[in-house]
């Protein structure tokens, strides 16, 4: 009967194919792409800095989850005029010359890379309002160590408090510093951040987002100020942020108030690499001596003995190895 389906017809129906492109393991080259800078991230979306303008950009689907943050040099595709609703397509993150990572806690085994392609992190830290945290201090300086940054330690408010006390504590490990007061100038400052590209840390309320508004008018950093009953400061940046020093003398990048410095991903023998004079006096260490002051037989407390190096260096080394393994927190 006309309009019936029979069991024959059923075994010999062609269901019709999709058609599929055949998969390859060729990319585009993408010739036409043009190197940039990412200046912030948010939410998934890029602003890069591409020929003196901002460049809004999304990652490309081949690169996956490889991740993509400020600092970083990338190739770019699309529309990189940077008119409004223009969208540009990051296709390559180029090599990175140094990586700032860290951890959430000593316990986390996921790195997080705050910023990439440094040469200098400068740890901000008041000397009052609020009080310095030495052991935050030490964590971020092992930080630098790691990546191969350059550490320099940035103490404000120096109207409220000595710096004497705190810079003595640094001294032995040859860190360069340079002190700022309210309202103060800031030249020095911008001569060691002259033709560099530096990252800014500190917990909140030590004074960072007014350097940069100090150092680039244009920023407009939003300022916070400090609880006066926990004396810790109130969170005002939400992301890292890049920006030109003006004269085109190099970039500073502005990163959220921290409040931990995890460092699981920093081994004891990378940190003494940054230590030239005390990795040499290691090489009859011990198979597996981790140089702490616990460690039987260690080159460093032979060294002392002999009166090859200062106790101080020493100590001020072993301090912030202890800090690197999650030793009590001493600081006030």
């Amino acid at each position: 009967m006309s309009g019936r389906y029979h069991e024959h017809d059923i075994e010999h129906y062609d269901r019709p194919r999709r058609r599929t492109r055949p998969r390859t393991k060729d990319r585009p080259a993408h010739e036409d792409a043009v190197d940039a800078v990412v200046v912030t991230v948010d939410r998934g979306r890029f602003t890069l800095r591409y020929d003196g303008r901002k460049v809004m950009a999304m990652k490309s689907r081949p690169l996956g989850r490889k991740g993509v943050v400020v600092g970083d040099s990338v190739r770019v595709v699309g529309d990189v005029s940077g008119a409004d609703g223009s969208l540009a397509r990051i296709v390559e993150v180029n090599e990175r010359s140094t990586t700032l990572r860290r951890t959430a806690d000593d316990d986390d085994p996921v790195e997080r890379v705050i910023v990439s392609n440094a040469s200098q992190l400068v740890v901000v830290a008041a000397l009052a309002d609020p009080e310095p945290r030495p052991r935050l201090i030490d964590r971020a300086l092992v930080a630098a160590y790691d990546a191969g940054m350059q550490p320099i330690l940035c103490l404000t408010k120096s109207d409220l408090a000595d710096p004497e006390t705190l810079l003595s504590t640094y001294r032995s490990l040859g860190v360069p510093w340079v002190v700022t007061q309210r309202g103060g100038d800031v030249e020095p400052v911008r001569q060691v951040l002259a033709g560099k590209t530096s990252v800014l840390v500190g917990h909140s309320g030590v004074g960072k987002s007014t350097l940069v508004n100090a150092l680039v008018p244009t920023a407009q950093r939003e300022v916070g100020v400090v609880n006066s009953v926990t004396g810790r400061g109130r969170h005002t940046s939400t992301s890292a942020y890049m920006l030109p020093l003006p004269g085109d003398d190099g970039w500073i990048i502005d990163t959220p108030g921290i409040r931990s410095f995890g460092l699981a991903h920093v081994q004891p023998e990378n940190l003494i690499e940054a230590f030239p004079d005390l990795d040499e006096m290691t090489e009859d260490c011990p198979r597996g001596c981790t140089h702490g002051e616990d460690e039987p037989e260690c080159g460093l407390d032979v060294a002392m003995t002999d009166g090859e190096v200062d106790p101080e260096r020493v100590e001020s080394f072993r301090r912030l190895l202890a800090s690197r393994e999650g030793a009590p927190d001493q600081s006030p």
